[in-house]
């Protein structure tokens, strides 16, 4: 009888990265000088004003409750995402932010809409439309829909 030894299996150690993992952006530690270091660009930072989608439900609600203003579209940009409304009682402008533009078309410059009202954070001093609807396309003037197409009202 022959009686073969049998040891274990030769299993290497483990061992910790020779760097700290540290989480990526936008979790740099308050104080560090990535910014300066061109590291991040202002396009990268997250907006802190509230959308559709990041807007708190109690918010919503207090905004759905609430009554409905007129007013005409002052200027609106496709490609960044917002544009202001001028009230029809003449009072400050107020931001609408793309995601709360409900319809089909892209509103331009004169355009007739209905919104609601919500309070920006942190501070609720200033407040953004919601719930807007383009009631009246302005005349005479090429509108875009948001799949791209132009129609001419």
């Amino acid at each position: 009888m022959t009686s073969e030894s049998t040891s274990p299996p030769v299993v290497p150690p483990l061992h910790s990265p020779k760097s700290p993992v540290w989480p990526t952006f936008p979790f740099h530690r308050e104080g560090s000088r990535v910014w300066e270091r061109g590291g991040v660009s202002s396009r990268d930072l997250p907006s802190p004003l509230p959308t559709k989608r990041t807007r708190t439900y109690s918010a919503t609600a207090r905004a759905s409750a609430g009554p409905v203003f007129k007013g005409v579209c002052k200027q609106f940009s496709r490609s960044q995402g917002h544009g202001f409304i001028t009230p029809e009682n003449g009072s400050e402008d107020i931001f609408v932010h793309v995601s709360d533009i409900e319809g089909e078309y892209v509103p331009v410059e004169g355009d007739e809409v209905t919104y609601k009202m919500c309070p920006i954070p942190p501070k609720n001093q200033k407040f953004q439309a919601v719930e807007v609807v383009l009631t009246q396309l302005a005349p005479h003037t090429p509108h875009e829909t948001w799949s791209g197409q132009v129609v001419g009202s």
